[in-house]
């Protein structure tokens, strides 16, 4: 466990590494008052996203808060769960949702909010559900909602940067007395407009993921049932295939937060999803339970 949470830490570091090498590698072409307004809109943009990350996602959800009297046996497990996560005990929401699917967010341990639909609900029971919320609460726990953050405000910055790249070589092209020199510029402005924010979006794709396998991962040893997770995430796959949910921009923003894939994902569609593939994480905590799991 240790050695593999340490690869994925790693792993997430060296690709925020490299996106923000990529920002000083063009930011050197523009300047440091360029590169000091991206990171700025950045930070601003990116700085309310995080701090009010859990009333987005909750809204986008239409989820509600939900008292111990109404839910007494979801609170028992959060708060063990909590405990052994060594956590404050997290604000418990529903959602009137079909699908079954659950997330987590909210900018800290002590800000955190956990989410569940009425699908999931229905559809697990209760040693899959525990294996569910371990996996959640890892996400609070491994401070994920900060390191998406501080990945989207690169994203940002790298996104800013490319319209700047553009705009100079339209712009400032005509003053060049070499023509061919202002051909290859604005050549080279289109290249990273189009693969800046591309290269941006994998490498945040690729952090999604490897911070879901952890999550995996972290839940699974916190408690100490891997192969309830990977039942869960069988019945979580086929509900959210058979039940996606409409790609709506607030639903869009939120999607990479849950725990199965909200939409309907085929071919080429699945390459660039947020989500590692379900049969690679079922077949991860299938090996940590020691073999396939039958229930």
């Amino acid at each position: 466990m240790s050695g593999s949470r340490y690869q994925n830490g790693a792993k997430t570091a060296v690709l925020l590494a490299a996106m923000s090498g990529l920002i000083l590698f063009v930011g050197s072409l523009f300047g440091q008052g360029a590169l000091f307004m991206a990171f700025v809109i950045a930070l601003g943009v990116n700085g309310v996203s995080y701090f009010f990350s859990d009333k987005i996602a909750l809204r986008s959800m239409h989820a509600r808060p939900v008292s111990e009297a109404e839910a007494p046996r979801l609170y028992a497990m959060v708060r063990e769960l909590a405990v052994s996560h060594r956590m404050p005990m997290p604000r418990l929401y529903i959602s009137p949702t079909s699908q079954p699917n659950a997330f987590a967010t909210g900018r800290n341990p002590q800000h955190a909010a956990v989410c569940v639909t009425d699908g999931i609900l229905a559809i697990l029971d209760e040693r899959e559900l525990r294996g569910v919320l371990g996996h959640e609460l890892a996400h609070v726990a491994n401070r994920d909602i900060l390191i998406s953050s501080v990945a989207g405000a690169l994203a940002t910055v790298i996104m800013f940067l490319a319209r700047m790249a553009m705009f100079g070589a339209m712009f400032g092209g005509g003053h060049s007395r070499d023509d061919e020199d202002s051909g290859g510029g604005l050549i080279g402005a289109l290249l990273f407009m189009i693969l800046g924010p591309m290269a941006a979006g994998l490498i945040q794709m690729a952090i999604s993921r490897s911070r879901e396998y952890q999550a995996d991962e972290t839940g699974a040893h916190v408690t100490g049932d891997p192969a309830a997770l990977a039942s869960a995430l069988r019945k979580l796959h086929a509900g959210t295939q058979a039940m996606p949910l409409p790609q709506e921009p607030q639903l869009a923003a939120t999607s990479h937060l849950m725990i199965a894939n909200p939409f309907s994902g085929h071919g080429l569609a699945t390459m660039f999803s947020t989500h590692p593939p379900m049969e690679d994480r079922i077949e991860r905590l299938e090996a940590m339970a020691g073999g396939p799991s039958y229930f």
